[in-house]
C-alpha cells in the first residue's frame, strides 16, 4: 500500500512569481538511472545513482520510496536539476533533484490535501544522457 503523506498545498495555491531570469538559471538535464536503492537513514528515500552523459555520474537522492520500486527506476530515464547546490540528505550527499509530479486527495476540512502517488518525469523518448531540456 502506498503511503498517504500530507502535500503540505492545496492544489489551487501558486507559488510566488518568479522573473525570468531566474527560472534561466535552472540547468535540466536528462540522466539515465543506473542504480537506485532505499535510503540506509530515511524511510521515504531512495538514493539514485545516475548517468549525465558529459556531465559524469552523480547521486541523488529523492522522496519516491513508497511510491516507486527502485528496481523499476533502473535503467530509465529522468529529468534533473542539474545545478542544484550538492546537500547531504540524512548524511547522504545528493547532487540535483528530479522532476516529479505529486498526485494528491483532498483531505478532511481543515487537514491538508495527501499525497496519494508520485509520478517521475521522463522523456518521451530516449534521448543521450546529458541532453538539456528546455
Amino acid at each position: 500500500m502506498r503511503p498517504r503523506i500530507p502535500s503540505g498545498a492545496t492544489p489551487m495555491e501558486l507559488k510566488p512569481t518568479i522573473v525570468y531570469d531566474d527560472f534561466a538559471r535552472l540547468d535540466l538535464r536528462v540522466a539515465t538511472v543506473l542504480a537506485c536503492e532505499p535510503h540506509p537513514n530515511a524511510d521515504r528515500l531512495l538514493k539514485l545513482q545516475l548517468d549525465v552523459g558529459p556531465l559524469g555520474q552523480r547521486q541523488i537522492c529523492a522522496g519516491l520510496r513508497g511510491f516507486q520500486e527502485p528496481d523499476d527506476l533502473v535503467g530509465k530515464q529522468i529529468v534533473i536539476v542539474a545545478n542544484l547546490e550538492p546537500r547531504k540528505l540524512r548524511g547522504e550527499e545528493s547532487n540535483g533533484m528530479l522532476l516529479a509530479a505529486s498526485v494528491t486527495a483532498s483531505a478532511d476540512e481543515g487537514e491538508p490535501d495527501q499525497i496519494t502517488d508520485i509520478l517521475v518525469l521522463q522523456p518521451r523518448a530516449a534521448v543521450p544522457p546529458g541532453s538539456s531540456v528546455s
